[in-house]
């Protein structure tokens, strides 16, 4: 034990122990000057560090990848570089932690946080969570793993329990924390909202002290999601150390009386208070005392590394020829996501980039706008289009917007999410109420569609017209969090060249879990038949059509599941005109996941480009030219239809949950174990992608003078480019057990290597298997057993392309401990 800990522990008095285990405000823990002990500071990630601003607005930051799109990189070496890169930007909004990687495992397609996550498997997760948390801690910065655990979906996720058998835990959910903390040494871990098998897992004894503490020997923080924490003496006494966010709700007084009560004895108390100084001491927050100050670094180096990650992350999923773009023929960009960039989901991964690069612009600025042609087609957004503008704001510390305003301030944009101090601390940021007045003036004359949604009662006023009014009849829905009504949309004729005045009134209500006020309210003119015959007669006159679909941050969000896996609004009957009028068509699909594709076979190319951060264009540029190679492979299976996946039941209680419980009924086999079992081809299976460079495997090794023994077992491959082109292959190691007691997947992932070959180039590779590779958990037993028989290990290219086979065999049994 750390002799400095102890004694500042030894020095601090009953309310200074207590203080350090909750957040002061949003996004600190308190100092204790007299103690000499400085503020720690956390900040969202895991895509960037948004700093201590809203999830609107605030001090500019740099917007790398999205955690499906690394996972789609399948290499650790850059992810363990990107997470080095985010301690600088953590750095520069003067924080101490990174609230991130985010691990949950992709078990349902519709989950709307599954962009912030890795994979559906818990091998590739738990290795490119390991190089985050490497990169990330190497530079002195806490990664804070979440959310832990059973969080794979985001429907009542704060009071829904996660019904999940130990096995499926142990195997599948729990692995990539098991690896941040054996293999990473994390100094953060947050729990999630949810309940597991019942209980809140901010108060699981069960998870918090004897899987993650005794088992794994933990010695960080577990800090709770924000306003995750349910009561006082439970979460202490099971391991939750810090409250967030503050000022407390379960902690403060109540904390204090707790203890003088005894519900929480003096021992617990300390082993709380030592891991939140061990936690200070390591990111350096104990002796950091300067002035709080944010910085909008926007550094080349990064700039660079988010462009060339994105390129990596990109996955070709099919090409005819027409790809990498040649010569100086036309090209018709086509579609809603052409020039909008589209660089990152929605909710607390959100952040105010540097820049947005469209896949226009770094159109443009690759191949010259005198080539290109653009049509919109059709539109696909979720809520109508934000109405930016300048607006006065009136705030009133009433919930009536009654007498004067004790506070006028300004805004660009009909947005706001409002948390810690608004109007300056004048008023009460969960009892007020706001009037923004503005104007917006139409390019076109038509019928407008006026939209608002508010966590808090919103109404929308055109002209001094009630158009929208989510007050009257508010009703919970899908945003914000789930604090948030859907939105309210009313029609007004608008007359193009003419400002239209706005006026938005809203007031806060009582909130359900989360602490919060905002609001959205937006203007758009609908796009008919009219808009996709331009874009097919532009795709019919050019010699290439390269057509921008799928979603963006409003249907990919925390706080919101999603209600199919349909591209939205009218973008497949876009994508299906486009590829009749032009054979060369192109589609680049951005989404977080997969989508049905019933027009696959009509089109020459498909890239999954996914969120690839600020640089977006550019990077989708450079694979579309050539000049990045598009080495991504799926980290998670394509469906040809939504009812494949093993989430999709008509069974409600396995998903989406009902009454209170979501049961994970398909136990291990999540995601392509899935599809196996039942024998389902997928649309395009886990590991696959194509690219510019190919690749053949041969000469498959296998070592085992140690299995036996040990349970370790060495794997060798020679892997060679076999193109003109230099290229990166990712070679895949499955297991299987061929003579299972309990039932197990057809083969699981174990290992995987990614390699950087020239064009001709041959390598050896070695993947090492450890006993872990060979065993399942035994729940009755509370162990994981490697079996008597044998296994048969199967490498290749993706999960369908495994041509290399070879078996290894036991004569024993082998028992792991826990």
């Amino acid at each position: 034990m750390n002799d400095r800990i102890e004694q500042l522990a030894d020095l601090m008095t009953l309310e200074e122990k207590v203080s350090i285990l909750s957040g002061e405000d949003f996004w600190s823990v308190p100092a204790i000057p007299r103690l000499g002990i400085g503020k720690l500071r956390v900040t969202d990630g895991p895509n960037g560090a948004r700093g201590g601003g809203s999830l609107i607005g605030g001090v500019k930051s740099a917007s790398f990848p999205v955690g499906i799109a690394l996972g789609a990189t399948w290499n650790a070496a850059l992810v363990e570089e990107i997470g080095a890169a985010l301690a600088d930007e953590v750095k520069s909004k003067n924080a101490h932690m990174l609230l991130a990687p985010t691990v949950n495992i992709h078990r349902s397609v519709t989950n709307g946080r599954n962009f912030e996550c890795y994979s559906e498997d818990p091998i590739l997760s738990g290795d490119l969570a390991v190089a985050y948390i490497v990169g990330l801690q190497g530079q002195g910065i806490g990664a804070t793993i979440k959310h832990f655990a059973g969080n794979e979906s985001e429907i009542e996720r704060t009071t829904i329990s996660s019904e999940i058998d130990e096995r499926s835990l142990r195997e599948i959910y729990l692995i990539p924390f098991e690896w941040a903390v054996k293999k990473a040494h994390t100094w953060g871990v947050m729990s999630s909202y949810n309940r597991l098998n019942g209980t809140f897992t901010s108060e699981h004894n069960w998870l918090l002290t004897d899987v993650l503490r005794r088992e794994w020997g933990y010695d960080g923080v577990v800090m709770s999601d924000w306003f995750g924490s349910h009561s006082t003496a439970e979460t202490v006494n099971a391991g939750l150390d810090l409250e967030m966010p503050g000022p407390p709700r379960d902690r403060g007084q109540k904390l204090i009386d707790a203890v003088k009560s005894g519900a929480v004895s003096e021992a617990t108390l300390r082993q709380r208070v030592i891991a939140m100084l061990r936690l200070m001491q390591r990111v350096g927050s104990l002796d950091d005392h300067r002035d709080f100050q944010e910085a909008a670094n926007d550094r080349p180096e990064h700039r660079a590394l988010i462009r060339r990650a994105g390129a990596e992350a990109a996955v070709l999923l099919k090409n005819n020829g027409v790809l990498p773009l040649k010569g100086e023929g036309s090209i018709a960009v086509i579609g809603p996501n052409a020039k909008i960039a589209q660089i990152m989901g929605g909710g607390s991964a959100q952040l105010n980039a540097h820049y947005r690069i469209s896949p226009w612009q770094g159109l443009v600025d690759a191949v010259g706008e005198e080539r290109l042609r653009f049509a919109p087609g059709c539109t696909n957004h979720r809520f109508e289009p934000v109405l930016r503008g300048s607006f006065r704001v009136e705030y009133f510390a009433n919930q009536t917007l009654a007498g004067k305003p004790v506070h006028i301030g300004s805004q660009d944009e009909a947005q706001a999410f409002w948390i810690g101090q608004v109007a300056e601390g004048k008023v009460d940021p969960l009892h007020f109420s706001a009037r923004l007045t503005g104007s917006f003036t139409p390019d076109t004359t038509g019928t407008h569609r006026v939209g608002i949604y508010s966590a808090g009662f919103a109404k929308v006023h055109v002209d001094g017209k009630l158009v929208a009014d989510a007050w009257t009849n508010w009703t919970k829905g899908r945003t914000f969090f789930e604090e948030g009504c859907d939105e309210v949309v009313g029609t007004v004729d608008l007359e193009a060249g003419r400002a239209h005045e706005v006026v938005i009134e809203f007031a806060t209500k009582d909130f359900a879990t989360l602490g919060l006020a905002a609001f959205a309210a937006g203007i758009g003119l609908p796009l008919g038949n009219e808009a996709i015959a331009e874009a097919v007669l532009a795709a019919r006159n050019a010699d290439t059509a390269i057509v921008f679909v799928g979603r963006n941050g409003e249907w990919d969000t925390e706080g919101s599941d999603l209600p199919s896996i349909d591209l939205p609004g009218r973008q497949n009957e876009l994508v299906a005109a486009i590829a009749n009028a032009n054979p060369n068509t192109i589609v680049v699909l951005q989404t977080g996941g997969p989508v049905e594709m019933p027009w696959i076979g009509s089109v020459a190319a498909l890239i999954q480009a996914w969120y690839p951060g600020q640089e977006a264009g550019n990077a989708i540029a450079d694979v579309l030219l050539g000049v990045a190679e598009p080495s991504g492979r799926l980290p998670q299976t394509f469906p040809v239809r939504w009812a494949d996946n093993p989430a999709h039941s008509q069974d409600r209680e396995v998903y989406p949950g009902q009454e209170g419980k979501v049961r994970y009924e398909e136990g291990i086999f999540v995601g392509y174990r899935h599809y196996d079992r039942l024998g389902l081809t997928p649309l395009f299976p886990f590991g696959f992608g194509l690219g510019y460079a190919r690749f053949a495997v041969a000469d498959l090794t296998i070592d085992d003078a140690e299995f036996e023994a040990e349970g370790s077992v060495m794997a060798g491959v020679t892997v060679t480019n076999v193109s003109e082109r230099d290229g990166a292959a990712v070679l895949q190691l499955y297991v299987s057990d061929d003579v299972a007691s309990d039932p197990r997947p057809a083969k699981e992932l174990k290992a995987f290597r990614k390699v950087q070959l020239k064009a001709g180039e041959s390598r050896q590779v070695t993947m090492a298997l450890d006993a872990r590779a060979f065993a399942f958990f035994r729940a009755q037993s509370r162990h994981w057993l490697v079996e008597d028989g044998s296994f048969t290990l199967r490498v290749g290219l993706s999960s369908a392309d495994l041509p290399l086979s070879g078996t290894v065999s036991r004569r024993t049994t082998l028992m792991l401990p826990v």
